[in-house]
């Protein structure tokens, strides 16, 4: 798939959006999932369409790395497939950059379909969620969708920390968090140093971990989805005015977080002259390869 941004235009690059619903009206997550972490989030509308995540941000002047997440074998619930997202994502090309989800446990069917998808160019990278797909992203499970990104040069987000799924359920939905962990992602970090890894949210309770590790790993990047910037932990607007100015990237888990929400929340921030467009953009378009 093209894409078309013009970086001269567009106030930034939101790298974390989620398809929750796709043109059929079939849902990423079970309903029981996406009420809970609807009411966790106080989000508004749970599950709008591309085509309005779409409008909305080409009305904001953003562009958006957006992706679906494939939780099948943990959840049983079929998801939303890549080629759903990179159809819908087409409509945009002025916005979205499309990104595959696989769950780890398709092995080679997963690998497969990875090295298709990127091959054609129709995704820019992989989005996996360790807790959600219950795997450690150390154990081997994944290696294979690694080894296709490391290759071409492309990153995987990662999510770490605390989870919105399943929060409040019974069991937290019988989701683990300990999966999500962002230690587990420094011997990821380690041993394929041709794949940037993005820790998506502020990693509570381990945010000194992923500060540590992205510090460390020339290869490991921040993002800032999930959280309002107004009760990002101290140490990490630290991190983000000094040795991670350019390693920490404008996210926001769209739709549980409205774009323009945190853009208002984060001009709050009192951080040093420079790093505001670091975070918003530049970081960003370095990361997928859209600089000139």
């Amino acid at each position: 798939m093209g894409i078309s941004i013009d970086l001269t235009k567009v106030r930034g690059i939101d790298m974390h959006v989620h398809c929750e619903v796709d043109d059929h009206g079939h849902t990423a997550l079970p309903q029981s999932f996406l009420d809970a972490s609807a009411a966790y989030f106080k989000a508004g509308v749970r599950t709008p369409s591309v085509a309005q995540i779409g409008e909305r941000y080409r009305q904001l002047n953003l562009a958006a790395v957006i992706f679906t997440v494939d939780a099948e074998h943990k959840l049983g619930h079929r998801r939303i497939t890549n080629e759903d997202v990179v159809a819908s994502a087409a409509e945009f090309p002025d916005v979205f950059i499309p990104f595959a989800s696989i769950d780890p446990h398709r092995r080679d069917e997963g690998v497969a379909e990875l090295r298709e998808l990127v091959g054609s160019g129709r995704v820019h990278g992989l989005k996996l969620h360790p807790s959600l797909q219950e795997f450690a992203p150390n154990d081997g499970t994944a290696f294979g969708l690694y080894e296709v990104l490391a290759e071409h040069r492309l990153p995987a987000i990662f999510h770490t920390g605390q989870t919105g799924i399943g929060a409040g359920m019974p069991g937290g939905g019988g989701i683990k968090l300990r999966y999500s962990d962002p230690m587990l992602l420094d011997d990821v970090c380690a041993d394929f140093p041709d794949l940037t890894v993005i820790m998506a949210h502020p990693s509570v309770p381990w945010q000194d971990q992923a500060i540590s590790i992205a510090t460390h790993k020339p290869n490991a990047y921040i993002d800032l989805s999930g959280w309002s910037p107004k009760y990002f932990p101290p140490q990490l607007v630290r991190a983000i005015n000094g040795l991670l100015r350019k390693k920490v990237l404008f996210a926001t888990d769209n739709p549980v977080i409205d774009p323009e929400r945190w853009m208002a929340d984060f001009d709050q921030l009192e951080l040093k002259d420079g790093v505001r467009e670091l975070v918003m953009k530049e970081n960003a378009a370095r990361v997928l390869g859209l600089e000139a």
